[in-house]
């Protein structure tokens, strides 16, 4: 194969990982919301209730309640942090045309980047709504941010490289035994503090804050905030299938592709699941929580350097 076709094959990846994720996330998105209105026998919106509301949102004006520069940036930056973390995703173990640029401490980078773009709309806001949003949402990250970057260690301890597709896809390879077993389990039980879900949707908050941080926004910025909630949602969702149950390796891309999707709907049905049956936390419960997992996720990485 010729350099050329590599690249092009590569920039095809890219594309295909930026379609993937934009068109399948509302979708999940909705599978979430009628699995949380069936538990609580409810009827539910349809499936493709998310599409609809970013096409109504995107219909309408945007507006610019605080008038300065950071309020109006914050969504875009926010967007384009969740589509850098999807262009440089090796998707069921191809690398695109980005990923060689990029590694394990990249990847945190830009998730990292998108919560704090958020905290800088909620700010940029001075709403005192948004600014307890944010209080909240500051404190989620300092607290859950540590655990992702720990999941991604483990991989990085195991594979021995920082490269994204060794440490995403070369993990459930490299006999990663009891450490890794328990980071499965932290990885799970902090799912749901990744997608903002009850009972963690601490920083939103609807029912007491309104919306938290996005309590000021409307129209198109509004609904690329949704949308990069839901793309964020999908990839903490695709994020321990990848990296913790081995690839098919049927030789065939779509197929590998195919199962791992259906593998990551089965996480959204866990998501919906405990959204439904779990209230709401409050801070210092979730404060507790995060550290109860933090030592445990700190345990399995010193378990993983000793032996």
């Amino acid at each position: 194969m010729s350099p050329f076709t590599e690249i092009l094959i590569g920039i095809l990846q890219v594309i295909g990982n930026l379609v993937l994720f934009l068109a399948v996330a509302p979708f999940f998105d909705g599978v979430v919301r009628r699995v949380m209105a069936r538990v609580q026998s409810r009827q539910g919106p349809p499936l493709a209730q998310s599409y609809y509301d970013m096409f109504k949102l995107l219909g309408k004006e945007n507006i610019d309640s605080a008038g300065i520069l950071p309020f109006r940036l914050a969504p875009l930056i926010a967007f384009a942090s969740i589509l850098c973390v999807i262009a440089i995703l090796p998707i069921a173990g191809r690398a695109t045309a980005l990923t060689p640029y990029a590694d394990a401490i990249s990847l945190v980078y830009l998730l990292t980047l998108g919560g704090v773009a958020v905290l800088l709309g909620a700010f940029a806001s001075k709403n005192i709504y948004a600014l307890i949003g944010a209080s909240r949402e500051m404190t989620t990250m300092i607290m859950v941010e540590p655990i992702l970057f720990m999941v991604l260690l483990l991989g990085v301890l195991k594979t021995g490289s920082l490269d994204l597709t060794a440490v995403i896809y070369g993990t459930p390879m490299a006999a990663f035994g009891l450490p890794g077993l328990v980071m499965i389990a932290v990885s799970l039980f902090a799912l749901q503090a990744f997608v903002a879900r009850q009972p963690f949707d601490i920083a939103e908050a609807e029912q007491e804050l309104l919306g938290g941080p996005f309590i000021e926004y409307s129209g198109p910025n509004y609904a690329l905030f949704k949308y990069y909630m839901m793309l964020k949602q999908m990839f903490y969702a695709y994020l321990p299938i990848a990296m913790f149950v081995p690839l098919l390796g049927s030789g065939f891309y779509l197929v590998d592709l195919a199962l791992q999707l259906v593998l990551t709907a089965l996480v959204f049905l866990l998501i919906g699941l405990l959204s439904a049956t779990h209230p709401r936390y409050r801070i210092d419960q979730a404060i507790r929580y995060f550290g109860v997992l933090f030592v445990i996720a700190l345990a399995a990485i010193s378990a993983a350097v000793i032996f």
